[in-house]
C-alpha cells in the first residue's frame, strides 16, 4: 500500500500544475491581445505620421527668423544685427532711430541686443525708416523735434 502522504503530495502538485497552467493560458491570451493592440495603435501612428508628412509638403515652410505678417499681407523679418546696422548707416543714435520709428531708444536697445522683437506695425515703421537717406532721416528728425 502506497504512502498517503506521497500519494496526497503528488496530487496536490498535480492540481497546482494545472491551476497554474489555467492562470497562465488567461495571461497568455491578454499579453496576445495586447501585442495585437500595440502593433495596431504602431500601424495608426505610422499612418498618421504620413499623412502629416504629405500635407506638411503643400504647406510653405514657416521662416525660421519670424517673419511678422503685416496688414497688407507683405511678411517682414527681423534681424537685430541688420537693424544696428541701419542705424549706424545713418548716423542715428538710439533715441533718435526710436523717435523715427515711434518708439523710445530703450525699445531700440533691446531689439538690437536681441531682449525683445518688435511687433508687426512696429516692423513696418522700421521698414519705413530703412527706405530713407541719411539727410532726409535727419529733416524728419528736425520736423519731430
Amino acid at each position: 500500500m502506497p504512502n498517503i502522504a506521497v500519494a496526497l503530495k503528488e496530487e496536490i502538485a498535480r492540481i497546482a500544475r494545472k491551476e497554474v497552467r489555467s492562470e497562465a493560458e488567461d495571461f497568455r491570451k491578454a499579453s496576445a491581445q495586447y501585442r495585437r493592440h500595440i502593433a495596431a495603435l504602431r500601424r495608426r501612428i505610422e499612418e498618421l505620421e504620413r499623412q502629416l508628412k504629405k500635407a506638411g509638403k503643400g504647406q510653405p515652410k514657416a521662416d525660421p527668423q519670424g517673419a511678422a505678417e503685416t496688414p497688407e499681407g507683405v511678411a517682414r523679418r527681423f534681424s537685430a544685427t541688420r537693424l544696428a546696422a541701419t542705424r549706424k548707416k545713418l548716423g542715428l543714435s538710439a533715441a533718435d532711430f526710436g523717435a523715427l520709428v515711434g518708439v523710445t531708444g530703450q525699445s531700440i536697445y533691446k531689439w538690437e541686443t536681441g531682449g525683445a522683437r518688435p511687433r508687426a506695425k512696429q516692423l513696418e515703421a522700421i521698414a519705413a525708416v530703412r527706405a530713407l537717406g541719411k539727410r532726409e532721416a535727419a529733416r524728419r528728425l528736425e520736423a519731430l523735434g
